[in-house]
């Protein structure tokens, strides 16, 4: 079937915030001095507040403390979250200044093809706060982050409100994720193609069309 649009995922498909397996930003915080809480404590709170975070449910990283040290009966400490929030802004930022000469070539060939491209991402402000300022930016027509529009993946309505805004429809559209957040299922459901992102991400698995180089993408347009 003719492909008019590809939408991307973000995180460990266009970009990736790990070497070798190991978290690049080497993120190493001492929660107990700065919140009152534990390092797995921390974690629990903030994993738990996941939808939440992705669906702008939260506006922004401050209320997420907030809500943590309310429920946990801490006092908020406004110093130390603004600390926090400027080192999650650096470690985001740090993938999107070191992307691939072939993810962009792979980007530049589609769109020199007349595809349409889109990107959904499941994320909250502080994770893109340096979009417009990368190098991939340019290359979208239409870009929807989850906590902008109260919805995430896999909810089939992002998908479709991507191809709505792209004014492609569904079936005439590839999807490409590296799997996290069963994208890959919402996609397939929302009646889009699913491409399974491998050359980052080997971890997860799916029964989709696996490629282990972006620039096999460019054989199934």
């Amino acid at each position: 079937m003719l492909t008019k649009a590809v939408i991307f995922d973000l995180f460990e498909t266009l970009i990736t915030e790990f070497d070798n397996g190991m978290r690049a930003s080497k993120r190493n915080y001492n929660y107990m001095e700065l919140l009152g809480l534990s390092n797995e404590q921390f974690k629990k709170e903030w994993a738990s507040r996941q939808h939440k975070r992705m669906t702008g449910e939260f506006p922004h990283y401050h209320s997420v403390i907030e809500d943590v040290m309310k429920q946990c009966a801490l006092e908020y400490n406004e110093e130390a979250v603004d600390y926090l929030y400027a080192e999650r802004v650096k470690e985001k930022r740090f993938p999107l200044e070191r992307i691939r000469p072939d993810i962009v070539e792979v980007l530049e060939q589609i769109r020199a093809s007349g595809i349409k491209l889109g990107l959904i991402s499941n994320c909250t402000e502080e994770e893109v706060h340096y979009w417009r300022a990368s190098r991939l930016a340019a290359f979208f027509d239409e870009v929807i982050f989850s906590f902008e529009v109260g919805l995430a993946k896999p909810d089939e309505r992002i998908y479709r409100l991507c191809s709505e805004r792209l004014g492609v429809k569904p079936e005439h559209t590839i999807f490409v994720g590296d799997g996290g957040s069963s994208e890959l299922e919402g996609a397939s459901k929302a009646g889009m193609r699913p491409v399974h992102a491998y050359w980052f991400n080997t971890y997860i698995q799916s029964e989709f069309r696996k490629l282990n180089d972006p620039k096999d993408l460019l054989t199934l347009l």
